[in-house]
């Protein structure tokens, strides 16, 4: 049986545009294989907490099996390793990624179990499968607003894909939906849109 695992970060439930559109995401993927297992980390309902003095003297010192300071982290990591997908919804908070998805990645991204330092630098000692990243933004930060505004500044994307690639997961689709906050025309806009690229990758 495959796995799906749905990371969840907005906090505004039945109203998040990124939730609804990962529920479609995954929709999606139930349709190619129906026998699916989801497993939902909703990181708004559940908050993780972020890394403390304990935590970080465990990372930095020799690895220990199954240190108990690390045990938080291992059980997400090993969430992480039993997905043959993964969909993260999340909306971008002031140019970035929110608190709780940050507290996420800083759980499972982590020297000697996710990656290992070289001379040549850091690698993934996971292996890459797909992962889709829906992000929803009360702004436009592809393109410039529909009234020639500049885009704002995207720290959340090239973050992801930068932090993904660095514990093994490489093959990322974004999905945007821009000026979700702008009325509903611009959300309808913005949801054909994304909807057009997830026919792309995942065609009904």
């Amino acid at each position: 049986m495959s796995t799906i695992l749905y990371i969840a970060a907005s906090p505004r439930g039945a109203e998040s545009h990124s939730r609804r559109f990962g529920d479609m995401v995954l929709q999606r993927l139930r349709a190619r294989r129906p026998e699916a297992r989801i497993v939902t980390r909703d990181l708004s309902a559940d908050p993780l907490p972020v890394p403390d003095a304990a935590f970080s003297a465990a990372i930095l010192a020799p690895p220990v099996a199954n240190h108990p300071d690390l045990a938080g982290s291992e059980a997400l990591i090993r969430e992480l390793e039993a997905a043959d997908e993964v969909v993260i919804a999340t909306p971008m908070h002031n140019y970035s990624v929110p608190a709780v998805l940050k507290a996420w990645v800083d759980q499972i991204v982590r020297i000697h179990r996710t990656f290992a330092s070289t001379p040549a630098g850091k690698v993934g000692l996971l292996p890459d499968r797909p992962v889709y990243l829906v992000v929803a933004s009360g702004g436009w930060f592809t393109q410039a607003t529909p009234t020639g505004a500049p885009p704002q500044p995207d720290f959340l994307t090239p973050y992801l894909r930068a932090v993904l690639a660095t514990i093994g997961l490489r093959t990322l689709t974004v999905l945007t939906l821009e000026g979700v906050t702008r009325g509903p025309e611009a959300a309808a806009v913005a949801w054909a849109k994304a909807t057009a690229v997830l026919d792309a990758a995942l065609p009904e």
